[in-house]
């Protein structure tokens, strides 16, 4: 008896399954999230990121434009100073890292590729908190908003096409919108991780940014067992005027990312973080799997699930695997 239909048919060839293809991955829906240090000179190696380093400024400068040539979307720039206080203070400093980062990398790419910023203050404070702490040792949420607006001013004055609100603050996103259009950066875009869980998967980025955290966030970030919940967070931020939102992280949150991408009619970004990259990384190591197959199925897992943008330390690679026909 013939049987009626044969969906192999439709994945006998590299030609025929590309043409069939439900979802693709390229670099212009990526982003790549780099590290810029205060006070050295090359750059440093990340023990629990193989292949990532802390950058200094000429580097940096120098690893935007490759991520340019490449066409990427964009790169988004995480700070690290040199001394820390309570405050986070350097977060603020007019020749701040974070500040003079931003400044130079758009003077060396201009337009050709998307300045984002890591707008939070964990990787500024000596206890490594996202925000500034009441008497009481908790985060205070509305001081800290004040700060995260002026921070986002500072990086809009030196080029920032986007800035990314990451600490999870109540009301961070209008506190931000509001003082860029008061600043006249009306366009400046706001990129909120609406939906942050206080996850395991950061560990990694711990040493990236070398923080100072003792022990946890639960109190402001999103709790590993509630999906309903990031979607309360990301209506709150679009009505505050968020231009695009995110799930972090992304692999543990696929369903989360869906239920997202099935919810708003906005772009929907999604962190591949550090956890998720160095368990890829560390495998490869010890030759347990293939790393490009492995990489590009969770990258295309990640745009399948509903996002329209990843960032994701692999993006320069990725990129490099697509120019040359790999």
């Amino acid at each position: 008896m013939a049987v009626p239909y044969r969906p192999r048919r439709l994945r006998t060839t590299p030609a025929m399954r590309a043409m069939v293809a439900e979802t693709v991955v390229e670099p212009r829906q990526l982003i790549y999230p780099a590290f810029v240090a205060e006070g050295l000179t090359g750059s440093r190696p990340i023990s629990s990121l193989p292949g990532q380093s802390q950058h200094d400024l000429d580097n940096i400068r120098r690893v935007a434009e490759e991520c340019a040539g490449l066409g990427l979307a964009g790169i988004m720039l995480f700070g690290v100073p040199q001394a820390k206080d309570a405050t986070g203070s350097g977060a603020l400093a007019e020749d701040g890292i974070l500040n003079v980062a931003t400044a130079a990398v758009k003077d060396a790419v201009g337009d050709d590729l998307l300045v984002m910023t890591d707008v939070c203050l964990d990787e500024f404070t000596d206890h490594g908190h996202c925000g500034l702490l009441a008497g009481d040792g908790r985060v205070d949420n509305d001081a800290t908003n004040e700060l995260y607006a002026r921070m986002a001013v500072m990086h809009a004055d030196r080029g920032a096409h986007v800035v990314a609100p990451s600490g999870m603050m109540d009301g961070q996103v209008g506190a931000i919108r509001d003082a860029l259009d008061a600043a006249g950066h009306q366009d400046t875009v706001i990129m909120a991780y609406a939906a942050k869980y206080a996850s395991a998967f950061y560990g990694p980025f711990r040493e990236a940014v070398d923080s100072s955290l003792t022990g946890d966030r639960k109190t402001y970030q999103q709790d590993p067992a509630n999906a309903r919940e990031a979607l309360v967070e990301v209506e709150l931020d679009l009505a505050e005027g968020a231009d695009i939102v995110m799930v972090k992280p992304a692999l543990s949150y696929l369903d989360v990312l869906r239920q997202v991408r099935d919810a708003v009619n906005v772009p929907v970004a999604a962190y591949n973080v550090s956890g998720e990259y160095a368990m890829v990384e560390a495998a490869a190591e010890r030759g347990w799997i293939d790393r490009e197959r492995m990489v590009r199925e969770l990258l295309t897992s990640i745009r399948r699930a509903g996002a329209d943008i990843i960032l994701t330390y692999w993006a320069m690679d990725f990129a490099r695997w697509v120019r040359s026909g790999s």
